[in-house]
This record gives C-alpha cells, structure tokens and sequence, in this order.
C-alpha cells in the first residue's frame, strides 16, 4: 500500500488517500439538501480513483427533477490536478462533449481555475449551479435514461 501526497492550503503534505478519506466520508454522511451525492463506485477500491456521483436537477430549469449520474477519476496527481468528469445520464449542457459526455475542463471555470482545496462536492454544486445558467436552463434534453 503506498501513499501519494497532497498540499493543503497552509502548505502543509497529507497523503492523497487521506483526503479521499475525508471526502468519502463526508459523502457519505449527505450533503444539504440532498441535491447531490456522491460515493465510491467500488468499496474494494483501494487507490480511492473510482466515484460516482448524483446531481438532481434544478427546479425552474429544463434540468428539474432529472436525476443526473455522473463517473469520476481522481487520478494519482489528485488533488493537486483535478479528476476527469463524466456524465453517464446524456445531458445537454455547454461544459459537456456531447459524444462521450467528458465534462471540458476549460468549459466549468472550478476545472479549469482548479485547486488542491477544490473536491467532488464542489464540482458537483458547479455543476449543478451550471444546469440554472442562462446558457443551459432552456437547452432541449434528451429523453431520461439515455446514457452516453
């Protein structure tokens, strides 16, 4: 088992899983107002790479009431570089590649201005925060249960 480190903001190195650690279990209590959610894909991942997470749909926005499953992969770099995002429910929104459903980084400023004090919870909010823009709220969706 080995370690792969992190910088807080005060300077300070944890090791990289410390803070997925911390992440998960933050997960895993809930966050707010249940709007979003996110875990392990798999419990007998050791590295801490592999997580799903859970946006549901802003009210007042095309988005309202659709439930939103998304994959992420927090590299060995994390959090120091961002994870890769994807939509795995077909979404129509500007910050996504409609073919694969890979969020663009340089798309959603929290990916592309990203930190090592940034985590999945926030892309999350972002994310959802996005589906209420007024470039995204009254974009044509595709059915529910289509997949990329």
């Amino acid at each position: 088992f080995f370690l792969l480190f992190a910088y807080t903001m005060s300077g300070a190195k944890v090791p990289r899983n410390f803070r997925l650690l911390e992440e998960l279990e933050k997960g895993e209590k809930g966050i707010g107002d249940g709007s979003i959610s996110y875990g392990l894909e798999d419990g007998e991942d050791i590295l801490l790479s592999k997580w799903i997470g859970t946006i549901i749909g802003p009210n007042s926005t095309n988005h309202e009431g659709r439930i939103y499953s998304l994959r992420f992969n927090c590299g060995p770099e994390y959090p120091n570089q961002p994870p890769s995002v994807h939509f795995i429910s077909k979404i129509n929104m500007n910050c996504v590649n409609q073919q694969t459903g890979q969020v663009i980084p340089s798309q959603l400023s929290l990916l592309n201005k990203w930190n090592s004090s940034f985590g999945l919870e926030q892309i999350l909010v972002e994310l959802r925060n996005q589906m209420s823009s007024s470039a995204n709220k009254k974009l044509s969706q595709p059915p529910e249960g289509v997949t990329f």
